[in-house]
């Protein structure tokens, strides 16, 4: 398995974000990539530190294809026009969202930040942009290295993905990772599928393949009902126009364990066998276990083997992509477990 990494992933380290109405330290720091690297780096795989970023059209392009131009835009100046801003806080952070019916797009910063972050855990400082768009571009690496050949790869992304839609971001992410590896082996095969294993639903991947019929999104995670993002991820949630029946929702109640969780993945693979994909994108979520700080589910450290034991079973080329799994004295051997139990699957 060949696993990807680009450091400048680390240049976006926000301190804090809101939960329940007040700052609170994010768990999403480049602390997370050290205790992931260690566990690539235990597991005896080679982890491929790509070179310094420069101007990529093949990446912008690529991203085109998942988020609208004025977002993207938007990421790229925010924090310098946020900062402009009389008696503006460090960090970009929106006091007011379109709600109803809203169209119409402001020019006032204040008011694309709402438009375009949906809720407050997004936050980002001067080195955000550059940061975001290496955790980007190792999900390309990973994704060409399959297109180019290889069987499975790893892209060790953060900050996350799977919630950034086509122009908002939200719950830590901002470019859709997984839907950029998505994008990229579809250049190479007709129908891509990306299976989603975070603690939280995939909002923002099933926004922007919710009509489209040449990629399958699937996901298992906490009941929306209960837990965030709390608008999006129910059962009845298939899809529409072209894309009906090409997306597959598995809520689980919160506090689930393993047991739960595994059948409810063998459902949703099930669905995903019937698709046929050629290729497949696995979000790596390692936020369902127990001791995580977003507290949802029950799982153990050897439920991730069986998780990577069933995944790698799943039939054609894959590219797993980090989604979320936050600090904690188990993250390491989450990854690893999930790395060996991929390894002999």
């Amino acid at each position: 398995m060949k696993c990807f990494y680009h450091e400048a992933q680390g240049l976006h380290a926000p301190k804090h974000f809101f939960l329940r109405g007040q700052p609170a330290p994010s768990p999403e720091q480049p602390l997370r990539a050290d205790l992931l690297k260690k566990a690539v780096e235990a597991s005896g795989a080679s982890l491929n530190l790509l070179p310094p970023l420069t101007s990529d059209p093949r990446l912008m392009d690529r991203l085109k294809r998942i988020h609208t131009a004025r977002y993207l835009d938007f990421l790229e100046s925010v924090v310098e026009r946020w900062r402009a801003l009389p008696a503006a806080a460090e960090v970009v952070a929106p006091n007011v969202h379109p709600c109803g019916h809203a169209t119409f797009y402001p020019r006032h910063i204040i008011g694309q930040a709402g438009w375009h972050m949906h809720d407050m855990a997004c936050p980002m400082d001067e080195g955000s942009h550059t940061g975001i768009l290496a955790s980007a571009t190792t999900a390309q690496a990973a994704a060409q290295a399959v297109l180019d050949g290889e069987p499975v790869s790893y892209a060790l992304c953060r900050p996350p993905g799977h919630h950034a839609g086509p122009e908002r971001g939200g719950g830590f992410c901002f470019l859709n990772n997984s839907a950029l590896a998505a994008t990229v082996l579809r250049e190479g095969y007709e129908r891509v599928a990306i299976v989603d294993v975070d603690l939280h639903h995939g909002n923002g991947t099933q926004d922007i393949f919710w009509e489209r019929a040449d990629v399958w999104t699937g996901s298992v995670h906490v009941d929306p009902a209960d837990f965030y993002p709390f608008y999006w991820g129910a059962a009845e949630e298939v899809g529409a126009g072209d894309g009906k029946g090409y997306n597959c929702n598995v809520p689980l109640p919160l506090g689930a364990d393993g047991i739960a969780f595994l059948q409810a993945l063998s459902r949703l693979l099930s669905a995903h066998a019937e698709f046929k994909p050629q290729a497949t994108v696995i979000a790596l979520g390692l936020d369902a276990h127990k001791d995580d700080p977003l507290a949802g589910m029950a799982l153990e450290t050897e439920d991730f083997f069986r998780i990577g034991q069933r995944l790698a079973q799943v039939k054609g080329p894959k590219v797993i992509v980090q989604e979320g799994g936050y600090p904690t004295d188990s993250l390491s051997d989450n990854l690893a477990a999930f790395l060996q139990g991929f390894r002999w699957g």
